[in-house]
């Protein structure tokens, strides 16, 4: 009885880290859209809220964490119920590290507003976007269904958000190529391209984790990266 009692009291504490989750998840999903529109619109006012809104998401990967340690010195977790526990902080951190790259966005749309526009390419950067708010959007599914089809989906998608990058990436040179004068708002497009790329990246991260969650085991197949830029490294939120 006392075993039974322990297992249901772990199972609220993970139910309520796992709302925490879904919460951070859904103000990321938020900031990547909204982002998105800021540089669309040159709406400086939306990209200062996208801006102010990072310190929510950090403070809930801060929460996540710190109930997560807890329930471990509390219930001390084994086997599958330490997988699940550990992945919840992992999970954070990308989620997190995504919060960063939206608000680095919303500080170049800022500054982009100020300039004339590159063609279409800030409609191009909101399509890769949305790319990548659906894959969030799938993967959190996956990670409350336990589906590791959707998990795996969700991780080949990333090769599409590397295709419209390298697109982006093409795009940026030449307008640069024709117009010194464009340099600078290229670079600043390209740093934004990278970044969503780079969330690209943090998605599929969390997808390995429900995979991990499931199966017990981070998928081996190494991800095929499209990624054929090389002067840029990581991008910093």
């Amino acid at each position: 009885m006392q075993d039974l009692h322990i297992a249901s009291a772990f199972d609220r504490d993970l139910e309520d880290i796992t709302a925490l989750i879904m919460k951070m998840g859904g103000l990321v999903e938020s900031a990547i859209l909204n982002s998105a529109n800021s540089l669309v619109d040159r709406d400086v006012e939306l990209a200062a809220k996208v801006r102010a809104g990072d310190k929510a998401i950090d403070a809930l990967e801060i929460q996540i964490n710190e109930e997560a340690a807890r329930l471990i010195a509390l219930r001390a977790p084994v086997g599958g119920d330490l997988r699940t526990v550990l992945s919840v902080m992992k999970i954070s951190h990308n989620l997190e590290r995504c919060g960063d790259y939206c608000k680095n966005l919303a500080k170049r749309t800022t500054v982009l507003a100020e300039m004339p526009p590159i063609g279409g390419s800030s409609n191009a950067i909101r399509r890769m976007a949305r790319e990548v708010e659906r894959m969030l959007k799938d993967v959190l599914d996956a990670y409350i269904q336990r589906d590791t089809e959707l998990a795996a989906d969700v991780r080949a998608r990333d090769t599409e958000i590397d295709q419209m990058y390298n697109a982006l990436f093409r795009e940026f040179l030449t307008h640069m190529m024709e117009d010194p004068r464009n340099i600078t708002a290229c670079m600043h497009l390209h740093f934004i391209a990278k970044n969503i790329e780079r969330m690209g990246d943090h998605v599929t991260s969390i997808a390995e984790q429900v995979i991990y969650v499931v199966s017990g085991e981070i998928p081996d197949e190494d991800r095929r990266k499209l990624d054929r830029t090389s002067f840029v490294g990581k991008v910093g939120g």
